[in-house]
């Protein structure tokens, strides 16, 4: 691990410990980027310390941590929805670090990030990765990502890949009805060449959220990037983290 990064422990608003890492720059940040990895994934996974690394070399500080039933937290994975608390840690630990936050979800963390940003007004702006946009299958691989979270087979598969899985499922608010409640800048960044979200899951949630905040709406289709943070990726959520906070000065209200 970078000699620059920095172990920490969180601890959720509902009673979970959490292990995290803040990746710190050489120069004294004003902003800190909360980046939140996938499903199956964590937070020393080596495309999210790729893309921790990018955002750090930009001059953010980056706190990512694991998410409940994921690597070295605690709990049980609840598919986006507990997981609200999870953000919310890491964005209070974000905020000792610099004074304006960018939430950056990929996939699960997606949905995890326009959960809690639908009720936090103070961030500076949230970047989504390959999110779906709906509680719809389109496309072979979600309904096998379906049978995986919901059946006790699926979910002991899901345990060996590296998610411990909450037995119950809860139909909690999709993303697109998320992002029409986010009131800070929103940019939806997703690949073409995404074989397990197709782009128009993107398109969904881009428009879901146009009405809630007129000009701070962001939509990047990047050619032959694949699912979550994949290199190819990686300049297209830089740029999208300058967007919001270029989209929401210091000091503006949301």
């Amino acid at each position: 691990m970078p000699h620059d990064v920095r172990a920490l422990t969180l601890r959720t608003g509902d009673g979970l410990t959490l292990a995290a890492d803040a990746w710190l720059p050489a120069e004294p940040p004003s902003t800190a980027v909360v980046l939140v990895h996938g499903f199956t994934a964590h937070r020393r996974d080596p495309s999210v310390m790729a893309m921790a690394h990018d955002l750090r070399d930009a001059g953010h500080a980056v706190v990512v941590h694991d998410m409940r039933g994921h690597g070295e937290s605690e709990g049980l994975c609840t598919l986006g929805d507990r997981e609200r608390h999870d953000v919310a840690a890491a964005a209070e630990a974000a905020r000792t670090l610099a004074p304006r936050v960018v939430l950056v979800g990929a996939s699960l963390g997606a949905i995890a990030v326009l959960r809690h940003a639908a009720e936090d007004a103070d961030l500076a702006g949230v970047v989504t990765v390959s999110s779906p946009a709906q509680w719809k299958l389109r496309s072979p691989r979600a309904a096998a990502a379906a049978v995986l979270t919901r059946t006790g087979a699926g979910r002991r598969l899901a345990r060996r890949l590296g998610a411990r899985l909450d037995p119950t499922w809860r139909w909690a608010d999709p993303p697109d009805a998320l992002a029409a409640r986010v009131t800070v800048p929103l940019a939806v960044v997703h690949g073409t060449g995404d074989r397990f979200m197709p782009t128009s899951e993107a398109e969904i949630l881009h428009a879901a959220g146009a009405g809630a905040a007129a000009g701070h709406r962001r939509l990047d289709l990047v050619p032959d990037m694949g699912h979550a943070f994949c290199t190819r990726g990686h300049e297209a959520v830089t740029d999208a983290v300058a967007w919001c906070l270029a989209a929401r000065p210091a000091g503006q209200a949301a």
